[in-house]
């Protein structure tokens, strides 16, 4: 099987830079199933295209396969794998261009952080619903996309179309998406992968589709078909996706949307404000630990760094790509060793227990609620709440009454909010959570106060009750002095 990427970048021979492979080379990297070779065809500066042939020994293949394989008896060794691509290709593309998936090159960093013009071609491609669903699948990714149907014999075309399709994309697109589309594609046209899917697979898919994934029309068929179609799989992959947003830069722009939209007599803009007002409330409760959950880049993590009080600090995001933002936001790898021991970052969702998130005084859920769907709300409070139960947790959401404020404002502040409150609203809502695990809760306004909308961001700072025994409401008895709604 084959799969080529060309480039007409000048000097186009840069493709190899990018993929990490010389263009005057042939290289061969074994697989398990298998050897793949990357070699050039053509290496000038007006064009350069790079070619990774798989080569398939399906004695090897049969051999390797894991327990409880689809294939059985003589169809683990007379099948397409050795002339079609499918997940052998995408297993060895993932391990022959692993670098350039990550989007790293020291030699040209700012060629692989921007789009360049690519072509790529698969002569023979498993599809199951033939070139309709390439186009549906491609093109929403910004590819021009050519799927040919293949004839299942060219001598009797009254047998018709097989199941392979022959495969062209080009497009300006950053080299790292089209080798991360590609791997997860690959199967998903196919519908087959030659191993068995654990709960890893979950994981496997939301790094190759971060940034692309989570906003693709069809992302439920790709990740259906991407992951098997096993259901418990599909809904854990889904409710991830929905929490992600669209993007790392997302992951900031609700803040940055609605500094937009604020008139310019605001002096100091409403995320800081929102940032000074959880700090202070941190500081008011006392709180050593703190789990900042949803902490996007680490903004509110930074801060909490440069606070000595806080001796153990933690920040969890959904997105791996997002935490690797906020790892160079705070300069983990130059940090002291006494300094790194007070810091974590790890990826969670925050609909599913993690034992991670337990044994903290405070969490923080800065515009993060309004995030999740609806539906999925009480698995959070079950996890945050019920399970991670910390000694107090903040919560900070939009006043939905306050948007009228906001001058060419239509619906709500940020195209992935799941919803927005207005006081009552979340007065109902905080008071309820309060009542079923435990809690006190008292809420305060941030930003400029509205006299009859109140203000712009709200707050509710949980204090678990008095009965328990290492947090009461004395303990943690919240000031009085900030604003209240």
């Amino acid at each position: 099987m084959l799969l080529t990427v060309s480039t007409t970048l000048q000097p186009a021979t840069d493709l190899g830079y990018l993929l990490h492979k010389h263009p005057d080379q042939v290289q061969e990297f074994r697989q398990s199933f298998g050897v793949a070779t990357v070699f050039y065809p053509e290496a000038s500066d007006d064009r350069c295209t790079a070619a990774l042939m798989l080569d398939v020994d399906p004695v090897r293949l049969a051999r390797s396969r894991a327990k409880g394989s689809p294939d059985f008896s003589l169809a683990q060794y007379v099948n397409d794998r050795s002339y079609a691509a499918s997940s052998l290709l995408g297993v060895a593309m993932a391990h022959v261009f692993s670098t350039a998936r990550s989007g790293r090159c020291q030699a040209r960093q700012e060629l692989a952080d921007r789009a360049i013009p690519l072509e790529i071609a698969i002569p023979v491609l498993p599809c199951r619903g033939g070139p309709t669903i390439a186009h549906r699948l491609f093109a929403p990714l910004g590819w021009t996309v050519e799927a040919e149907a293949i004839p299942l014999d060219e001598r009797f075309p009254e047998w018709g179309d097989s199941r392979y399709v022959r495969l062209r994309l080009t497009g300006d697109v950053r080299l790292a998406d089209a080798l991360n589309q590609l791997h997860v594609l690959l199967p998903v046209l196919d519908e087959s992968k030659h191993y068995w899917q654990g709960p890893d697979e979950v994981d496997k898919l939301l790094r190759s589709g971060e940034g692309w994934l989570a906003t693709h029309p069809d992302q439920e068929l790709i990740t259906r078909r991407y992951l098997g179609r096993q259901g418990a799989l599909t809904r854990v992959a889904l409710a991830r996706l929905a929490e992600l947003g669209d993007d790392v830069e997302d992951a900031v722009a609700p803040a940055e949307d609605e500094e937009a939209l604020q008139p310019e007599a605001v002096r100091i803009p409403l995320n800081t404000q929102r940032h000074d007002a959880v700090h202070q409330a941190l500081l008011e409760l006392g709180a050593r630990s703190v789990v900042d959950l949803g902490c996007g880049p680490g903004q509110l993590v930074e801060r909490l760094v440069a606070t000595p009080s806080f001796t153990r600090i933690t920040g969890t995001d959904v997105s791996v790509r997002t935490l690797q933002h906020a790892a160079r936001r705070l300069h983990l790898e130059r940090m002291s060793e006494r300094q790194a021991e007070r810091v974590t970052l790890f990826q969670s969702a925050l609909t599913y227990e993690d034992p991670r998130l337990a044994g903290y005084d405070a969490a923080v859920l800065m515009e993060v609620v309004e995030h999740v769907d609806p539906s999925r709300l009480e698995a959070l409070e079950r996890v945050i709440f019920g399970a991670a139960k910390p000694g107090a947790v903040l919560v900070t959401t939009p006043n939905r009454e306050f948007n009228v404020r906001y001058e060419g404002l239509s619906g709500m502040r940020h195209r992935d909010h799941r919803f927005e409150w207005d006081r009552a609203e979340f007065a109902a809502w905080s008071d309820r959570v309060a009542a079923t695990y435990g809690y006190v809760v008292e809420r305060r306004g941030i930003g400029e106060h509205d006299d009859v909308l109140g203000a712009p961001t709200q707050m509710a700072v949980f204090v678990r009750g008095a009965a328990d025994d290492q947090y009461s409401v004395d303990q943690h008895r919240v000031n009085q002095r900030g604003t209240r709604d």
